[in-house]
């Protein structure tokens, strides 16, 4: 007999993607569980499988018809749910997908509950429920607790922005934000079940401030928000996640730097240094605006970390336009990138441009300018040596070790001790290690802390 006959309301979750669908399967796996569904893993048998896919590049889409077969093993007979980007962008193409039994748009995600009820397997195709994007005009605020030391916390929804090569408009609709009150009330929720960290998430939070239904009127700000956070007793960091750099304002830098809560962190997308190849992309500012904002968090926070996005093989990314990308990185104090390839995406500008980058090639910039983010960590690493850092530990034990994050993003190790999970410790960093992460001065220690 199936185990999920005997737990008839079971539930196993897969994400896909950024942080802001963490914080989503989060919200809905609480839903799940409050209307009486027992959450197991999900490579254990379940009645019900849900998958919240991604649709930035076609490898997430690939990702996603392997984890439909990752639930037909673990259980053939349970219902098999696709929400997400994927499932709002190709709705039709998920349904053909042998397991699939149900697809949900941007709307209907959020009611996920009140279409399992009637669901059965599907013979053939899935049933798919899935609204025209311009309906997905509301917000849903989200935050992800319980399997994480740190908690992503959903603070806007969508995208104004028509950059060329984007499906994220397409796929989550116009730019709309939480009010502030529900935001600091969602951050006091994480705050009383003992989560250090909040990261804020979006599509683009630095446009925060439209309304939930993406009205123009900018009645609280970016700043606004950080402000009020800030005040939140209970958290003792806070991240912001990935913001656009012609929305990160002088006014947010100075009160991260001086803030009690936020740390020196900062991930600001880039995307090309050839301000041809910018304006080709549709993007709001060219590099003389990011070389200043990258220079201006320098200037007060010096050790902040600060992350970079970039594409390589961009339609017309001749090699003479990639090289000012590489030198422009090579010569800007950042301290890592995360490289994306371009690939062409039905329904955007860019896919019918000219001067398609051919497959290696594009493969080959990718990996110099993956070298270049690990020399750019290291030097970032280097110059963090015998500095006295906060680190939060992490739950996870690696052959006798755990790991976790300073407040600049080292990523630190140590000998696993259990006493020391969801814990902030005051740490000298010591040595570069091979696997990418900093060791600590464990002895000594008292004896520095006695000087300082």
């Amino acid at each position: 007999m199936s185990n999920v006959i005997s737990q008839p309301k079971t539930v196993a979750f897969h994400t896909l993607g950024c942080k802001l669908n963490f914080a989503e399967t989060s919200t809905i796996a609480r839903t799940l569980t409050d209307a009486g569904y027992q959450k197991v893993n999900f490579d254990e048998p379940a009645k019900v499988y849900i998958i919240n896919t991604c649709s930035v590049t076609e490898n997430a889409d690939k990702e996603c018809k392997l984890h439909v077969k990752r639930a037909a093993k673990a259980n053939p007979d349970g219902l098999v749910a696709i929400i997400g980007c994927y499932a709002q962008l190709k709705p039709e193409e998920i349904s053909s997908i042998t397991g699939v039994d149900l697809v949900l748009g941007a709307k209907e995600k959020f009611n996920i509950l009140s279409y399992l009820d009637d669901l059965e397997k599907s013979e053939s195709r899935a049933e798919i429920h899935s609204c025209e994007i311009d309906e997905a005009d509301f917000f849903v605020g989200s935050y992800s607790i319980g399997d994480r030391t740190r908690a992503f916390l959903k603070v806007q929804d969508g995208c104004d922005y028509k950059c060329t090569y984007c499906t994220i408009p397409l796929a989550r609709g116009i730019s709309r934000s939480d009010t502030i009150d529900n935001v600091v009330a969602n951050a006091k929720e994480i705050a009383g079940r003992d989560i250090k960290e909040i990261v804020l998430t979006g599509v683009n939070i630095g446009d925060y401030g439209k309304g939930e239904f993406g009205n123009k009127k900018h009645e609280h700000t970016f700043l606004d928000l950080i402000s009020e956070l800030d005040k939140v007793e209970g958290i003792e960091r806070i991240r912001i996640s990935s913001i656009e750099p012609n929305l990160l304002k002088d006014e947010s830098i100075e009160l991260v730097s001086k803030s009690r809560s936020f740390v020196p962190h900062f991930h600001i997308p880039l995307q090309s240094g050839s301000d041809e190849l910018l304006k080709k992309m549709k993007r709001r500012y060219l590099t003389k605006l990011y070389y200043n904002r990258v220079n201006k968090i320098r200037e007060v926070m010096p050790e902040a970390a600060i992350g970079v996005d970039v594409i390589v093989g961009f339609p017309g990314e001749t090699e003479e336009l990639f090289m000012e990308t590489y030198n422009f990185l090579n010569d800007l104090p950042i301290s890592y990138l995360h490289v994306f390839t371009y690939s062409e995406r039905e329904n955007t500008e860019a896919a019918e441009m000219f001067g398609a980058v051919p497959i290696q090639e594009r493969k080959r910039r990718n990996k110099m300018l993956r070298i270049l983010s690990e020399k750019k960590k290291m030097e970032f690493y280097r110059n963090q040596l015998g500095r006295k850092l906060s680190v939060l530990w992490e739950h996870e034990n690696k052959n006798g070790m755990m790991y976790g994050f300073t407040e600049n993003y080292v990523r630190v190790s140590k000998t696993f001790d259990a006493k020391s999970i969801n814990q902030i410790e005051i740490i000298i960093l010591d040595k570069i290690l091979g696997e990418g992460c900093v060791s600590i001065k464990e002895r000594q220690f008292d004896d520095f802390l006695a000087k300082v």
